[in-house]
């Protein structure tokens, strides 16, 4: 398949079947993507950082990790990986990030707010968007058990890729929250692999 492009500050769905891969690329360095997944199948079935931090034993995801549905089954096998620095602690930016963090309060786009329009075809609840696979964020524990969202360390041209395990629905974003992206807003881009 194509490569595809996720403009900046906004969001897309797809469909990924067993077997298949998602290359995920930071085109241009710098750029976070949110990512969640649900069962095609059953979309009370969706991604969970808990049970995929549980059975992998780490809170830094890279290659030979697999991430995990909150009803305990692998949903994706992370199998190639560029930058080797990911979050999955942090929920998806939203606008009450935005007020928080940035004091803005008019209308910015938002990590939630864009897997929600993408995912409505799907007929996903809002609420029913789980705390995201950050790709390419950089989150950092500091020694006060402060949390600290740095720069990314990805560089033009790094990526990752995911096999899946199930059937999956996908949201994918180019994310909106400045800090997360080194103060600037960049696409994103992806490729299904069979």
């Amino acid at each position: 398949m194509e490569v595809c492009t996720i403009e900046p500050k906004s969001g897309t769905a797809l469909q990924l079947n067993k077997g298949q891969s998602l290359k995920v690329i930071c085109p241009h360095g710098e750029q976070v993507a949110d990512m969640t997944a649900y069962n095609a199948t059953d979309f009370k079935e969706c991604l969970s950082n808990g049970k995929t931090f549980d059975y992998e034993e780490t809170l830094r995801l890279t290659v030979g990790n697999m991430l995990f549905s909150n009803l305990s089954n692998p949903m994706l096998d992370i199998i190639e990986d560029t930058c080797g620095i990911h979050d999955f602690l942090l929920a998806p930016c939203c606008e009450n990030t935005m007020k928080h963090f940035y004091n803005i309060v008019q209308d910015h786009p938002s990590c939630l707010d864009n897997l929600y329009i993408a995912l409505k075809k799907y007929e996903v609840e809002k609420w029913a968007i789980p705390t995201a696979f950050n790709i390419f964020m950089n989150v950092e524990l500091d020694n006060d058990r402060s949390i600290k969202v740095r720069p990314p360390k990805a560089k033009a041209g790094d990526y990752i890729i995911f096999k899946a395990k199930m059937d999956l629905i996908i949201g994918l974003t180019a994310c909106s929250a400045k800090d997360s992206n080194g103060n600037s807003f960049k696409a994103i881009e992806y490729q299904i692999l069979d």
